[in-house]
């Protein structure tokens, strides 16, 4: 078989997997820079302000994050008859935007009666600014019926989002629905309040506060600052699991704040960032249940990657769980072989892959010698452009020169595994822009 024949038959495989996918994750908006949907059930007609005319610019995501697992203790009941306020930070800003909904790990219907979506008054804050305030509606419809197991995007609706801000989306439901499909270690507090207060513009009802974020997986806008979506794929590292709480502080925060500031000089792309890191992800190994929490990257990467919104370039920084989760010593090839699938598949839909180096984990209760020496063959491979498109070397960025099997002293949180705050402003100032556009070979 000739490579390019062998390329056609890869690209009819994966065509085939994604129409399995669709039939299986209903609701995942099929995006081409319309705002065009396809959604669960819904009823009850919209109110006059909540469609969106059409507008100039392009669709990108702002911001996302990836369904975890269900959450503990919600089993039962879900949230029934609570207003979930989840407070999010905006990269690009917009004129129009629209919502994703997961009900991935529910065990029944999640029936939204009541959604919306306003620009919060000020940062960590559950209330409103006033004239920001909009009812969402999915297929015209305020109400709404997420199947388990699926997820939904809204109708874009036309409201001014700011670039750098927080933004609140509030679902109300009034029956029970449980579990609930939620991100664990947002690094960003939300609220709930008991019964409907889904539109109410004062944060006085919501009492209930929260380190999760519950149901809302993306935030997308209508966007004539970028032109594209860049996702950074990760475990707890990409999570910011180790940053300082509310502050936006995680190394693709940073990230996304130089792309905006460098964007159109050079070779500097006008892309937007979203991160797509959960913490304790591996690339082969998954948690238990159908569908599995925390699952592997090989596994979600189709959902967390390939089903975002105009996505151009994905950054992987993942395998160093891998190594610390397994018993014994892990074979460094079953890690860069995982990375590779993930790298063909990417390429697979034209993205440009950019690949991390895995930091140092010395005086990290999981560390021993022949465990190092797994992450530096690992690291060797990458270096060596047998992975990735492009590679930033995290590792090189932030290890002791005086010791390299550990973190330098300033850039550990504390745990000789995560970064500081001063750690993840390092790890996205040695980032190369432009490194995120280019070629990508079918081979590497």
């Amino acid at each position: 078989m000739t490579k390019r024949h062998g390329y056609a038959l890869l690209a009819a495989v994966f065509a085939m997997i994604v129409a399995i996918s669709g039939a299986i994750y209903v609701g995942v908006a099929a995006d081409d820079g319309t705002g065009g949907t396809r959604n669960a059930t819904a009823d009850n007609r919209a109110p006059r302000d909540s469609a969106a005319p059409a507008s100039a610019g392009t669709w990108v995501g702002t911001w996302s994050a990836s369904p975890a697992g269900a959450e503990p203790g919600t089993e039962t009941n879900g949230m029934a008859g609570r207003s979930l306020r989840n407070v999010v930070h905006t990269d690009v800003g917009g004129t129009e935007a629209r919502i994703t909904l997961s009900n991935l790990y529910g065990q029944q219907p999640l029936n939204i009666t009541h959604a919306s979506i306003a620009v919060a008054a000020a940062e960590n804050d559950a209330a409103a600014v006033a004239d920001t305030m909009r009812r969402l509606t999915f297929s015209g419809s305020t109400t709404v019926t997420v199947p388990a197991g699926a997820q939904i995007m809204s109708d874009a609706v036309r409201v001014r989002i700011p670039r750098d801000s927080d933004v609140l989306v509030t679902t109300y439901s009034p029956t029970p629905s449980g579990p609930v499909t939620y991100h664990p270690h947002a690094r960003q507090i939300s609220y709930a309040a008991q019964g409907d207060r889904t539109e109410d513009l004062t944060a006085t009802a919501y009492t209930e506060q929260t380190p999760h974020w519950r149901y809302l997986t993306a935030l997308d806008v209508l966007s004539d600052e970028s032109v594209g979506t860049v996702v950074a794929l990760g475990d707890s590292i990409t999570d910011g699991i180790t940053s300082t709480e509310g502050a936006n502080h995680r190394w693709t925060d940073v990230l996304a704040d130089r792309l905006r500031a460098a964007a159109g000089t050079r070779d500097v792309p006008r892309y937007s960032v979203v991160n797509q890191g959960i913490s304790g992800n591996q690339v082969l190994a998954e948690g238990l249940g159908r569908p599995a929490d925390n699952p592997s990257g090989l596994n979600r990467l189709e959902r967390d990657v390939l089903g975002r919104t105009n996505v151009k370039a994905v950054v992987i920084d993942l395998g160093v769980n891998d190594i610390l989760r397994n018993q014994g010593q892990v074979d460094p090839v079953t890690v860069t072989d995982g990375l590779r699938e993930m790298v063909r598949r990417a390429h697979a839909r034209g993205l440009r892959v950019v690949g991390a180096t895995l930091m140092p984990f010395g005086g990290h209760r999981g560390y021993s010698r022949s465990r190092d020496a797994v992450r530096r063959a690992v690291n060797a491979e990458i270096r060596a452009g047998k992975v990735y498109d492009a590679v930033v070397d995290f590792d090189k960025a932030l290890r002791d020169p005086y010791d390299p099997r550990r973190l330098r002293a300033d850039y550990d949180s504390g745990d000789h595994l995560h970064p500081s705050d001063k750690g993840y402003e390092r790890m996205a100032e040695v980032f190369e822009l432009g490194d995120l556009t280019g070629a990508t070979p079918a081979e590497l």
